[in-house]
């Protein structure tokens, strides 16, 4: 059985129906992308992953376990953890009081100071502000600061909302690099992101959202040559 399994999941928002059965598959050590334009519905399906929204039908399975009634907080000791849209740092926090949050179910005191350290190691700059207020970095070092956090929960699945969202080239680069590495040591991603050649790049399959439904899936590189693939989200004519 797959690590996340999402069978036929609904949700809405009020009367707006934004996802009408959605299934998709993350197998252990992967990276698999979800893709597609603004409204799609990637968000919502991360958010019926991670507990912050019930789908009104269909169920939601990770290593075994039906989790679809299950809240965020309970899903995170589990080993799910979501990177949110925006970043949702703590920003009136330290960086290091951010990098806590993140271990705030473990009581492994030796253990979340050597996750921190790893932290560390990952994002060097985040290493250099350690007393640093979160909310005066830049957005790319708050984007490591939201991915540095969600790894000392020493999740065995991350989810990635946009992790590129208003960076600079140079540290969309970075960030792909980071979750390349991320996923080498072990750790299972879930990746939604508008940057639709990045994503493809570092993922082994993908899916692609259209108005609430998957309408195609695929390994990442027969995606890559697929014209619709090439004409909506890659830019190719």
């Amino acid at each position: 059985m797959a690590l996340l399994e999402v069978d036929n999941i609904h949700a809405y928002y009020g009367k707006i129906h934004a996802l009408k059965g959605v299934s998709l598959t993350v197998e252990k050590g992967e990276v698999v992308s979800l893709i597609g334009g603004n409204g799609a519905g990637k968000t919502t399906t991360l958010r019926c992953i991670s507990g912050l929204i019930k789908p009104t039908d269909g169920s939601v399975t990770f290593d075994d376990d039906v989790v679809a009634d299950y809240a965020a907080h309970e899903l995170v000791p589990m080993g799910i953890a979501m990177v949110p849209e925006g970043r949702g740092i703590f920003s009136k926090l330290t960086v290091q009081e951010n990098m806590e949050m993140g271990a705030f179910y473990r009581n492994d005191k030796e253990g979340i100071k050597q996750d921190m350290e790893h932290g560390y190691h990952i994002f060097p700059r985040l290493a250099e502000r350690r007393t640093q207020i979160a909310g005066t970095m830049s957005g790319g070092e708050q984007q490591m600061l939201a991915m540095a956090r969600a790894l000392m929960s020493k999740p065995r699945l991350l989810l990635l909302d946009e992790p590129s969202m208003g960076l600079a080239p140079v540290l969309v680069e970075l960030i792909f690099d980071t979750i390349r590495d991320i996923n080498q040591q072990g750790v299972t991603v879930l990746l939604v992101e508008q940057n639709a050649h990045m994503a493809l790049q570092i993922a082994n399959r993908g899916y692609v959202l259209q108005t609430g439904e998957i309408i195609l899936s695929d390994n990442a590189a027969s995606l890559r040559k697929d014209p619709m693939v090439q004409k909506a989200y890659l830019g190719i004519d």
